[in-house]
Parts: structure tokens; C-alpha cells; sequence
């Protein structure tokens, strides 16, 4: 209970700040939403896009799942719920930029790579198998999960279901047109670091500093 009193007075900070004053920035939104910006970030509590990046309710339209992973585009009779939001997103709010952010200390990136059946569950063995190529190529470079091979997969990962985002035909479509850019992220929780995904350089390259050493 000492959780959900704490959620409560939480809301209640929230109210004050975005719905009691007279500039309430809810007095556009709660008419709609028109975010620039759409995040495939991970379902792990310690990576909320919206804490990490300060952003204002509006600003980003967020999916998440185990391990930020976007599948391929497949057109059949399942049930396609991260698809379905891509759709929303790149369809109907004409987001302009598509950010997968992947992190360091992935838990689903973990069992993953320990081909862990205990962590894998009844339904999450299935969805890291998405990514079983990319681990595959991780451990045949790095020869056991060690941790090194841990952050390769996180990153790799995260390149991974940017490729992917390019077999929904209308994603290619609007970025062959210029209309819209996909950028690969990865938030390092050791050092406070935020990179991001090269072409140039075809490696990850820090898009702010680590936090400031104290003498």
C-alpha cells in the first residue's frame, strides 16, 4: 500500500503541474496528440524514454516490450501489438523520427544469451527468438555471454529492429522519401551515457558526456 499512496500523491504533483494552472499544456492535448517523435524502448523500469530524454507529455509516442525489439513486418491473422503502434504512429500521427532505444543490463537481453528456459517463461522465450540471429553472430565473435558480449547483443539488438522497421513497406517508403529518419540508441546505465548508432562511423558514438568526475 505505501507504493500506491506514494503513485497517488505522485498524481497529485502531476495534476498541479500540468492540469490546475491556467497555461495547462492539457488544454491542446487532452483535443489530441501530435508527437514528432516515436520510441521503441524497452518495458525495463529503470528506462522510461520519457524520464531519460525530460520530456513533456505529448512530445513522444512510446511502445514498450521485453528488450526493445521490433519484429519484421509480417501481414497475417496474429496478433501484432508492437506493429499495430508502429502503424498508428508512422500512419496516423506522421511521426518524423523513429528512435529504438536499447540500454545496458538488459534482462531480456540476459536470458537471451544464457538461452536461460527459467527466465525464457511461456511466452518470453518466444519473443526474444526474434533475436536469436543476432545473438548467434555475438556469440560467434565473442565465443560465451560474457558481459562484453551482453552489451554487443544489447547494441546489436537495437540495430537489429531498426532493419527490421525497414520491412514494413510504408516505413521504407517514407524513408526513402525523406520523410522520416531511424535512429538507434543505447543508454549505458554504468557510465550515464547516452550513444547513438553511426553509419559514418559504424559504431555507436556518445551523444552526451558521462556524468562530471568529482575531484
Amino acid at each position: 500500500m505505501r507504493d500506491i499512496q506514494r503513485f497517488i500523491a505522485g498524481f497529485r504533483s502531476f495534476r498541479n503541474e500540468y492540469f490546475c494552472r491556467e497555461d495547462s499544456p492539457f488544454c491542446k492535448l487532452r483535443e489530441g496528440q501530435n508527437p514528432g517523435t516515436m520510441v521503441v524502448a524497452c518495458s525495463d523500469s529503470r528506462t522510461d524514454p520519457s524520464i531519460i530524454m525530460q520530456c513533456e507529455p505529448g512530445e513522444i509516442f512510446v511502445v514498450r516490450n521485453v528488450a526493445n525489439i521490433v519484429p519484421p513486418y509480417e501481414s497475417d491473422t496474429g496478433f501484432h501489438g508492437v506493429s499495430s503502434a508502429i502503424e498508428y504512429g508512422v500512419k496516423h500521427l506522421r511521426v518524423a523520427n523513429i528512435i529504438v532505444l536499447g540500454h545496458s543490463s538488459c534482462g531480456g537481453v540476459d536470458a537471451l544469451m544464457h538461452a536461460d528456459p527459467a527466465a525464457a517463461g511461456e511466452f518470453i522465450g518466444r519473443w526474444l527468438s526474434v533475436m536469436k540471429p543476432v545473438r548467434d553472430e555475438v556469440l560467434a565473435h565473442f565465443g560465451s555471454p560474457d558481459k562484453k558480449a551482453c552489451t554487443a547483443c544489447e547494441m546489436a539488438g537495437a540495430l537489429r529492429s531498426v532493419r527490421n522497421l525497414m520491412t514494413f513497406p510504408w516505413i521504407a517508403e517514407r524513408v526513402n522519401a525523406g520523410e522520416l529518419t531511424l535512429h538507434a540508441w543505447y543508454f549505458d546505465m554504468e557510465t550515464g551515457r547516452l550513444l547513438s548508432y553511426l553509419p559514418q562511423t559504424k559504431s555507436f558514438e556518445p551523444l552526451a558526456s558521462p556524468c562530471p568526475k568529482e575531484e
